[in-house]
């Protein structure tokens, strides 16, 4: 029995070692702020390994540097109360009415009523702050991982810097750049395994739509799970989280293939399964970002150059920009989507009035031509042939 003991013993004390060292390691990094090195230990098994040290790396990944504080437009006090009400205040309190549903798990009522509270309020001073952002629904999902985990200071900042840099292309005045981004998906898998791509291709990707808005937040139930999978998303490029959708998919092959329905297939799609291997998944997607970069994605070009897949596809250079410079995205995408929109809405017009397009077209074509001696020749062509 003592040996037993023994034993236990010493196969425990190289963990706490092991353990104590990766602290260390996280600790050190987030004092140098060394994104790379958080960068690779995020996707490392286990990730930051808990929520204390996880307060510590989110800011440095979000950016927080020594002039954090210079950050003028967002607001540690009170003040932002006294600002003007944002437009879809009222849908966030639905939403957050709507919160805290999977964790925490050991709240009374009391103290989950409390944690809606200053959901609403971190929300609506967000909001409030940047009001040129647009709400979507879902964004309570991630605002209240990060309330459960940051401190509150660091907790406006911190999402106004996420809302911003990193997920500012679904807080646009539309859907459409959302739904451009989820067009990679299709590319990764026909990359990878193009019968599977082939298989899902009767659906279009929205089915990923809840899960790459939230930042899966919506679907994963459990919060450690929903921390852990934080720790990657936000040490990586933005668009690192299609990959992680992708490679979801793939591990699901044999399931999906049994599914002939589109109907089905979408269902299932939509859904994550219930107990994922998240640090295999992190793993997985990491090679397979590393394998078929986001640049040799046929859809990748389609992306606007102002959008976060773009804009974040450094890192480290995430970190020096601000507010402002989002801010200046935001409205150069806002430019292109009505440019956009009023090039679509010229051909709608010009298609329902083709025909008389069309001859008007004939018309300016026999004027121009009577002009020239084409014309004649033409007369000479016609009245020969009618005269045979």
């Amino acid at each position: 029995m003592a040996s037993a003991e023994t034993e236990s013993q010493a196969d425990v004390e190289p963990r706490r070692s092991a353990s104590k060292r990766e602290k260390a390691r996280i600790l050190d990094a987030c004092k140098r702020k060394d994104v790379d090195a958080l960068r690779d230990i995020a996707i490392a098994s286990g990730g930051f390994l808990s929520d204390h040290l996880r307060s510590k790396a989110w800011p440095v990944l979000l950016g927080f540097g020594a002039d954090a504080e210079s950050e003028s437009s967002t607001d540690t006090s009170d003040s932002w109360r006294q600002l003007p009400r944002h437009r879809d205040e009222e849908q966030v309190k639905l939403d957050v009415d709507r919160s805290f549903v999977y964790y925490p798990n050991d709240n009374s009522q009391a103290q989950l009523e409390e944690k809606k509270a200053k959901l609403s309020d971190l929300i609506t001073q967000v909001l409030r702050e940047q009001p040129y952002l647009c709400y979507f629904q879902g964004y309570h999902d991630i605002c209240q991982v990060l309330l459960l985990v940051l401190p509150p200071p660091s907790r406006p900042l911190a999402v106004s810097r996420l809302s911003v840099l990193r997920i500012r292309d679904f807080m646009l005045p539309t859907l459409a750049p959302a739904i451009s981004q989820l067009h990679l998906i299709p590319d990764i898998l026909s990359a990878v395994d193009p019968a599977l791509c082939a298989h899902l291709s009767r659906n279009e990707p929205y089915f990923a739509l809840a899960d790459t808005l939230t930042m899966f937040a919506h679907n994963v139930q459990r919060y450690s799970d929903i921390a852990r999978l934080f720790d990657a998303l936000l040490a990586r490029e933005q668009v690192f989280s299609l990959y992680v959708f992708a490679r979801i998919v793939l591990r699901r092959r044999a399931e999906l293939l049994e599914h002939d329905e589109p109907d089905m297939l979408h269902f299932a799609l939509s859904k994550l399964p219930p107990n994922l291997d998240l640090d295999a998944v992190i793993a997985e997607a990491a090679v397979l970002f590393e394998t078929h970069p986001p640049e040799s994605l046929r859809s990748w070009r389609r992306i606007s150059r102002a959008s976060v897949l773009k804009t974040t596809r450094d890192v480290g250079a995430l970190s020096s920009q601000s507010l402002r410079d989002g801010q200046a995205f935001f409205d150069k995408q806002v430019r292109e989507l009505r440019r956009a929109e009023r090039n679509q809405k010229v051909m709608q017009v010009a298609w329902a009035n083709r025909t008389l397009i069309l001859t008007l077209l004939i018309g300016v074509g026999a004027i121009y031509l009577r002009r020239t001696s084409a014309w004649a020749g033409l007369t000479a062509w016609a009245t020969k042939f009618g005269g045979n």
